[in-house]
């Protein structure tokens, strides 16, 4: 009498284990894609330092290639000229880049202010930068200011009017000013940012640019300039 009685009770046990073991599997391998990132879809927020590193390299960058694209109609010397279309192609390239990261995270391509992603820390890298330790507070911008090396625009309308000898004297002062000052936030966002793209980037820009400066500073030297205080 007894033994149907616990066949029953274990056949209807039976169904109710397997969905709690089925529960359990989806909670542990659920945990398990937490722990490993499988399936997260975080993409930063408009204060962190990839969006603010994207938005306001990306405008350096343009005003770089503004003052670059000048010298095709104003430069004769072979040097001048093929280091402004290195450099154009090279930041044009990449502000598309970081632009194309901005429309993909759904966030603004530009704002108010810049640099306050750098959390008002000291400069960091700034014995390599050739830039002495700034403090952000002093370097983050208020709204249509200009960032570190930018150039005015009284300094970018005296470079139109230039030409010839003159002109790519003035373009290495500004251009390797400008790249001195971009590179504090490019070392920051390399050593800060969270997507391994946008630090990979961050990091490829600071080499460059720290390289171009010396082959501008050693140009400068050979037609007769001198640097500009760096900013």
């Amino acid at each position: 009498m007894t033994a149907p009685a616990a066949g029953g009770a274990s056949r209807l046990l039976r169904p109710l284990l397997a969905a709690v073991i089925a529960v359990a599997l989806v909670l542990i391998g659920g945990g398990l894609a937490v722990a490993l990132g499988i399936g997260q879809q975080q993409t930063p927020g408009t204060d962190s330092v990839d969006a603010g590193f994207s938005r306001d390299m990306s405008r350096h960058h343009l005003q770089g290639v503004e003052m670059a694209n000048l010298a095709a109609s104003r430069s004769q010397d072979p040097e001048v000229l093929s280091l402004a279309f290195d450099i154009s192609a090279t930041q044009t390239n990449q502000a598309g880049r970081m632009q194309g990261w901005l429309a993909l995270w759904g966030l603004p391509a530009t704002s108010a202010e810049t640099m306050t992603w750098m959390g008002g820390s000291h400069g960091h890298g700034s014995g390599s930068s050739q830039m002495g330790s700034v403090a952000m507070d002093d370097m983050a911008m208020g709204p249509g200011g200009l960032m570190p090396g930018m150039a005015t625009e009284e300094e970018l309308a005296e470079l139109r009017s230039l030409s010839g000898p003159a002109f790519d004297v003035r373009f290495l002062q500004l251009m390797t000013r400008h790249h001195q000052g971009g590179l504090e936030m490019a070392q920051y966002a390399g050593s800060h940012a969270i997507e391994p793209a946008v630090a990979t980037l961050a990091r490829t820009i600071a080499e460059t640019q720290t390289a171009e400066v010396t082959t501008m500073t050693d140009m400068l030297a050979a037609r007769g300039g001198a640097p500009l205080p760096a900013p």
